[in-house]
């Protein structure tokens, strides 16, 4: 979707919209002050990165930083990548407690009560 970032050059408010044609842009108007003096942002970008891509790339060596602690998807990379240098299936077992453990961490310490 064509959803656009931009910023009133009156009142300094930040919008989002949704334009389909050129048309709807020039139309476009602060809904905070009503002004039609803005300047189009450039929005953060997010893409995909598949679970095997993440591994292949994964480094155990490599430092981290807090925003890779911060990811849930990094749960379990490690052990992972460990599995697959060294040719091991950890079974569907695993994938599941992983699973269990990225949506809900305190359910496993619950379950192991």
């Amino acid at each position: 979707m064509p959803i656009y970032e931009y910023e009133c050059k009156q009142c300094a408010r930040t919008f989002q919209a949704l334009i389909m044609k050129k048309e709807d842009e020039e139309a476009l108007s602060c809904p905070g002050c009503g002004g039609n003096q803005w300047k189009r942002l450039i929005s953060r970008v997010c893409f995909h990165v598949s679970e095997q891509d993440r591994l292949s790339s994964f480094d155990p060596s490599a430092r981290r930083d807090d925003s890779f602690y911060k990811d849930s998807r990094n749960i379990g990379l490690e052990a992972k990548k460990r599995a697959q240098t060294m040719g091991v299936d950890l079974g569907g077992g695993f994938e599941e407690k992983l699973e269990k453990l990225r949506s809900d961490p305190g359910s496993v310490i619950r379950d192991s009560e």
